[in-house]
């Protein structure tokens, strides 16, 4: 596996963490047994059996409490959603909304491609926003409406407040509520602002979901033909809960690379605020803006290429990690110094999974990046003083994977 050419170094990318020029001085990583280093002379060697991952049954316990909320919570939703829509309505709103969920999806995937989160708490983000959130929006609307109605502010001051006032405030603090709960319950996989950016879009993109599939149904129930709304919300506007979101999952995320708990917290406070705003301003405009369509190309569409140029910049902070840390293990002979330029690069991750699927060894190679991008992490925990969520634990385990993952490896160095 050929090295990055130095043009090419994530030393090069700015740093934009939290942790930035600030972080502890951490003792170095202990040296690798004589055996490990007598192999990282090489890139890959063959060798033994991958490690079996430690489980923490609390945490399993935990999930399958919180699972099954959720799913109570859905039957809700879902019951409620039947009532107000008829099956025909739920049917053909839901398949709808799959075509947006997918754009989302298929965003969030290259967001989160450098180092994924945990299945089970993306699928837990998911399903608080289509479910939760939804469930939050619509007891606060039932409990506001019976107030606005006493209030006599008029059809035009109800529907205004409901959409730019009401809507913005409950559904972020909703899904908000979420990526918090994330961060205290997957705090060793909560590591900065791309891991909150991806969990607020997933709970994002289940709360737009069951929205869409009331907007979509409500068209059908009504005689109409959702032609419009699906392009408005399905086509030209499916990452905007996403976008509203992430200024939370952003804001936690930066919290999430110091120490303390209540941190997480204070920076959800402050993250909902440009979220509420940015929701807001969004609904909102369209009750004054007459040419939505020249509004959209003159003011949505360059906030989300401003978003997309963002998440650029934190994508390549997760590659300058992933080098310095592992620069670390390679000084110490954990790692071979080729190995760890074909980790810290797209190009070099390409080339090492094309040769792997060459000699048959795609799982082994995926492995292996995989453990070494989470060690990476681990590490950046430990000099970032917050070892009390289990970095060593995480360190010594990862250390022993990502030796075996090597030892897995056939062939010659490529």
């Amino acid at each position: 596996m050929t090295a990055p050419d130095a043009s090419s170094s994530p030393r090069s990318t700015p740093d934009y963490s939290a942790t930035a020029g600030g972080l502890a001085a951490a003792p170095a990583p202990a040296a690798a047994p004589e055996a490990v280093r007598v192999e990282t002379t090489h890139v890959v060697q063959p060798g033994l059996a991958a490690v079996p991952r430690r489980s923490n049954a609390g945490l399993v316990i935990a999930a399958v409490i919180g699972f099954i909320v959720l799913a109570l919570v859905m039957l809700f939703v879902l019951a409620y959603l039947f009532v107000g829509l008829g099956p025909a309505g739920v049917i053909i709103g839901a398949l709808m909304a799959l075509v947006p969920l997918g754009i989302v999806f298929w965003g969030i995937r290259w967001i989160d491609r450098w180092e994924p989160e945990p299945r089970g708490a993306l699928v837990f983000a998911f399903l608080w926003g289509a479910g939760v959130s939804v469930l939050i929006a619509l007891v606060v609307d039932a409990e506001i409406q019976n107030v606005i109605a006493a209030a006599g502010l008029g059809d035009f001051g109800t529907e205004f407040f409901g959409a730019a006032i009401q809507a913005p405030i409950v559904e972020e603090l909703g899904k908000g509520l979420g990526v918090l709960l994330l961060f205290f319950a997957v705090r060793r996989h909560f590591d900065g602002p791309v891991d909150g950016i991806v969990y607020s879009a997933w709970v994002a993109g289940g709360f737009a979901f069951t929205e869409n599939i009331l907007y979509f149904g409500n068209e059908l129930v009504s005689g109409g033909v959702p032609v419009e709304v699906f392009f408005i919300r399905g086509i030209m506007s499916p990452f905007a809960h996403v976008m509203f979101t992430a200024f939370i999952g952003a804001a936690i995320g930066y919290a999430a690379q110091r120490p303390g708990w209540f941190r997480g917290v204070v920076a959800f406070a402050i993250g909902s605020i440009p979220a509420i705003l940015l929701h807001a301003f969004w609904n909102g405009a369209l009750f004054f803006v007459n040419d939505f369509y020249g509004y959209y190309l003159l003011v949505q569409v360059p906030m989300f290429v401003v978003a997309v140029w963002l998440v650029s910049l934190l994508r390549k902070q997760e590659r300058r990690v992933t080098f310095e840390r592992l620069s670390e293990y390679a000084a110490v002979g954990w790692l071979h110094p080729d190995e760890v330029a074909m980790l810290s690069s797209p190009t070099g991750r390409r080339t090492a999974m094309a040769w792997a699927r060459t000699h048959g060894l795609r799982a082994q190679m995926k492995a292996f990046i995989h453990d070494a991008t989470r060690l990476a992490y681990a590490r950046q925990r430990i000099v970032g003083d917050r070892d009390m969520i289990g970095a060593q634990a995480d360190e010594a385990e990862l250390l022993a994977r990502v030796a075996a993952s090597r030892h897995a490896l056939r062939g010659t160095p490529a």
